[in-house]
């Protein structure tokens, strides 16, 4: 048998080895070396290859699988908050629109909730907004381009104020670090607030979406005021004196 069809053998027999290792959770060497023909040495050492891939974790007598870590309590609650806050504007948004959604993980779950519309037309300065979107839907794209920032990949600069310069939409939805009646609209990034400020400018019908931990909020740059939000939609569990408070400056305010 030549080097080559050896080699081919060899990766075959460890991606089935971690393959049952995934499936089953475990192997023995004595279990393997009867399947597949060779001897116990030939396991060991595919096993061990297995092991510095971090696909199965060795043990005496064979290999287990690697245990996933589990998803924080914090994690999970945070990411079925974001799906509840994304049905909600899902329920306004209309098929054949277009809207603009900044970046973050509340407009990236609204992507995902989208992608049930149809005819729609999204522009964004999120990259992961448009990755997720571009890859999983059939609505028109449009990306703003510019200087990447930021752990949610927005753009932002001159490149992208002049693209939006040239762009029109039904709503635009962003995301903000900040929102609370008395400090306002508030980011952490000043790219991005300069962003935020151009497209609140727009004449679009403009939808804020909050996480319980920004309402009240307040971070580093200012945007605008809360007012000039049409409508806020946050969830249940934020602050309730906050949440009347908003109610209380004029602007709707949507729980999810």
């Amino acid at each position: 048998m030549s080097p080559t069809n050896s080699s081919i053998l060899c990766a075959e027999r460890r991606n089935t080895i971690a393959r049952i290792v995934a499936q089953t959770g475990k192997v023995r060497v004595s279990d393997l070396v009867e399947q597949f023909g060779v001897d116990a040495s030939t396991i060991r050492r595919d096993l061990n290859t297995l092991e510095a891939q971090n696909a199965v974790l060795r043990v005496h007598g064979g290999a287990i699988a690697v245990q996933q870590p589990e998803a924080h309590p914090s994690r999970l609650a945070a990411s079925e908050t974001a799906g509840r806050i994304a049905q909600s504007v899902g329920k306004i948004v209309r098929d054949g629109e277009t809207i603009f959604l900044g970046p973050g993980e509340l407009t990236l779950a609204l992507a995902k909730e989208l992608a049930s519309h149809s005819r729609l037309t999204i522009v964004t300065s999120g990259l992961e907004v448009a990755y997720w979107a571009a890859t999983n839907t059939d609505h028109t794209l449009i990306v703003t381009g510019g200087q990447i920032g930021g752990h949610s990949l927005e753009m932002g600069g001159e490149l992208t104020r002049q693209a939006l310069d040239s762009l029109r939409a039904d709503k635009v939805i962003l995301e903000f670090a900040g929102v609370s009646a008395i400090g306002g609209l508030t980011e952490d990034s000043l790219l991005q607030a300069e962003v935020a400020k151009t497209l609140m400018q727009i004449g679009a019908e403009v939808i804020v979406l909050a996480s319980p931990e920004q309402v009240s909020r307040v971070s580093v740059a200012f945007v605008a005021s809360v007012t000039d939000a049409d409508i806020v939609v946050t969830a249940r569990e934020a602050p309730s004196p906050d949440l009347w408070d908003l109610s209380e400056s004029g602007v709707r305010v949507i729980l999810a």
